[in-house]
């Protein structure tokens, strides 16, 4: 991911330097498992883990580096490096492995990483939303459908509705992480012809992973479709409320504002622009966190029992989406706590709209009174599209004014009726 939409923490951690330290760390969790067999001599892994704390990363990624112009293998030319820096015990390193055992259990760990960092993102933007949802949980607004007005809702309403959307993708996230948190260290097809699945399973349990049942000489990507897919979800979630944002902004909408700091310009050509510009690079991060997961699908269907296809995609998009979704999080919150919210707009915009968003109330109301419904519908219709004021419509139309007083419809257009149960949302939503 490109500097402009990344962390600091996110880019240290998908460097080829931290890479290859956990490249390291299996490699030595499976030396350490061997030597627990009595296959490598005793103190082995202990000294290779001192003299590992003790080396200089960039160092070895350069080095690695280097070395893999001539051999063309990454893995390699890493063990070489190591070999070249650690000494003579670095020569138990990879015993009875192949390439994708170290590759494939440290990509489940960098996940895991990434994908905490995202979480703890994540869970900042629940929290912002949630008290915005509660600071305007009775500020009625225009409910849109279609881009049309609607019923009367509340601003509260439409935050608390992203809240509980996020809420779902923590959960998602988390099963996700769960999903890849899944090494192999099963040999060149995953059958253990170099390698017992005792040595798997002790020096994955070390490393904090859980065994691959049935691995070929890759875990299946099945586990990495399901993370990315997840992202992408989350992403979709963000972007939901970027494009609610963007339109509330619209000239002709005006109920709510991106913050618009001191010094801050919209336009270079047009001084008075206040641009959604927040709202609207969410909106082209999501785009791009979809795409990632395409490509991730994508890798599931591999040659027999592996090819090198999936390698170049991963290298992409594990780093650029989370990285990116980390930054979409971070940027969300800061538009949650910032936004510039206008009741008295939100209030001009509501009545602009007229007695009709009650329509709704007043058809239900006719049908209880006995009337069929298709009926009702046509005399709630006429009054609606018959030009004028709606209630007075209602008041002089012969056959709606037998069925429902004067009071009847006040009740029925108010405000209040259509925000009743607000509260009782807000309870079931985050409880008392």
């Amino acid at each position: 991911m490109i500097p402009r939409y990344s962390h600091e923490t996110l880019v240290r951690l998908w460097s080829d330097a931290h890479r290859l330290r956990v490249w390291l760390d299996v490699e030595i969790a499976v030396t350490a498992a061997w030597e627990a067999r009595g296959q490598v001599p005793g103190g082995t892994a202990a000294r290779l883990s001192a003299r590992a704390r003790d080396i200089d990363t960039a160092a070895l990624a350069a080095r690695q580096t280097e070395l893999e112009q001539t051999t063309q293998h990454d893995v390699i030319a890493f063990l070489q490096a190591c070999e070249e820096l650690l000494g003579d015990d670095a020569r138990w390193l990879h015993f009875g492995m192949t390439s994708s055992d170290v590759v494939d259990t440290a990509f489940a760990l960098l996940l895991r990483e990434a994908g905490t960092e995202v979480l703890g993102a994540l869970d900042r933007v629940p929290a912002a939303l949630r008290e915005r949802a509660l600071e305007h949980k009775m500020t009625p607004c225009l409910g849109r459908t279609h881009g049309q007005a609607a019923e009367p809702t509340t601003f509260g309403l439409k935050l608390l509705s992203s809240w509980a959307e996020l809420s779902r993708g923590r959960a998602r996230l988390l099963a996700a992480l769960e999903e890849v948190r899944t090494g192999k260290i099963a040999g060149a097809v995953g059958n253990y012809g170099n390698v017992p699945p005792d040595v798997e399973a002790a020096a994955l349990s070390s490393l904090g992973l859980t065994v691959e049942p049935v691995a070929t000489q890759v875990v299946p990507r099945d586990r990495h479709a399901v993370f990315f897919s997840t992202l992408a979800v989350i992403a979709g979630g963000l972007e939901r409320l970027a494009v609610e944002v963007r339109h509330l902004q619209r000239t002709e909408v005006k109920e709510a504002f991106e913050p618009f700091g001191k010094g801050q310009r919209g336009s270079s050509a047009m001084p008075h622009k206040k641009n959604p510009i927040l709202s609207e690079n969410l909106t082209g991060l999501c785009r791009l966190l979809r795409g990632y997961a395409g490509a991730a699908l994508e890798d599931i269907a591999l040659w027999h029992e592996r090819d090198i296809s999936h390698s170049s995609v991963e290298r992409v998009i594990a780093p650029d989406a989370t990285t990116a979704l980390h930054f979409a999080l971070l940027r969300t919150e800061k538009l949650v706590r910032g936004l510039v919210v206008d009741p008295a707009r939100m209030a001009h915009n509501l009545a602009a709209a007229g007695d009709i968003v009650g329509s709704g109330a007043v058809l239900l109301a006719l049908v209880e009174r006995g009337v069929p419904r298709q009926e009702a519908y046509g005399w709630v219709q006429r009054c609606a599209l018959g030009g004028g004021d709606f209630k007075k419509q209602l008041a002089a139309d012969a056959e709606v004014s037998t069925r429902l007083t004067a009071a009847d419809v006040d009740r029925l257009l108010s405000v209040e009726h259509h925000l009743r149960h607000v509260d009782a949302m807000f309870a079931r939503v985050l409880g008392s």
